[in-house]
């Protein structure tokens, strides 16, 4: 009898950790250790079989999520419906002949799908994958912000990239968050992404943040600005939701 009951709670355990790994992106051991009141060594090995199993990348001290492997489909990622109803509200925030700096993300990569074909803005990204999808945009003119690339987040960071932002003039800054939380304002967990999305915001006039509802009220480690310095708050809730409410503000349109 022992048996069916331990592997019950494996299998919610790991349930646990991918709805972690889905709605953040990443997760670290120790950090999920804790969440579960498991030791890490549990937890490697629950990464472990994920892994195996295809489910997850597992990466030193903790895991990713498949989306950032370059083959991934967008109608595989978590939330699917979610993020395209953002991806369509969102869109609508660029136009032609505007300067876009534009980060990365399953959110951020449906909203490459729904940008129309002919679009002749400019943008420049830090993520591969963002870049290589623009390129299908015959118009557009896609700028690499290159540096050396961050396991953990998949992009490029580093003094050399922050250095080259801080040269750029954006009309828009388009990220999606990690977290986001009324009283911290929008969080990430590791320096080179807090580090890179500050120098994005920086370089550009407005910030657009594209978020699904399941990371509101949510915080992660590490600060990367507060919602005064945002603009435009994008989910696929009705603007007038209740659970935006703590989240309006004088000069953020919550779309």
């Amino acid at each position: 009898m022992i048996q069916p009951a331990t592997s019950m709670m494996k299998k919610e355990r790991q349930m646990l950790i991918m709805k972690q790994i889905n709605l953040h992106n990443r997760a670290l051991s120790s950090d999920l250790s804790v969440l579960l009141n498991v030791s890490e060594d549990t937890i490697r090995r629950d990464l472990n079989e994920l892994s195996e199993a295809g489910k997850l990348v597992k990466v030193h001290g903790g895991a990713l999520s498949k989306s950032y492997q370059f083959n991934y489909s967008t109608t595989k990622a978590y939330a699917a419906s979610a993020k395209q109803a953002i991806a369509q509200k969102a869109v609508s925030l660029i136009k032609n002949d505007m300067f876009v700096v534009i980060g990365g993300g399953t959110t951020v990569s449906e909203l490459i799908h729904q940008i129309p074909m002919d679009i002749s803005a400019t943008f420049f990204t830090v993520s591969l994958l963002t870049a290589l999808q623009l390129c299908d945009h015959a118009n557009a003119t896609v700028i690499f912000v290159g540096g050396t690339i961050a396991k953990t987040s998949q992009i490029s960071s580093g003094g050399e990239v922050i250095s080259r932002l801080a040269d750029i003039h954006a009309d828009l800054c388009i990220l999606g968050a990690n977290g986001i939380s009324f009283n911290e304002g929008i969080t990430e967990t590791d320096m080179e992404t807090v580090q890179v999305k500050r120098a994005m915001m920086k370089a550009s006039k407005q910030t657009a943040i594209l978020t699904i509802s399941e990371k509101l009220d949510t915080v992660q480690r590490l600060r990367v600005c507060d919602l005064e310095e945002v603009n435009y708050l994008v989910t696929e809730l009705e603007a007038g939701s209740a659970d935006l409410k703590a989240y309006r503000r004088e000069n953020l349109v919550i779309l």
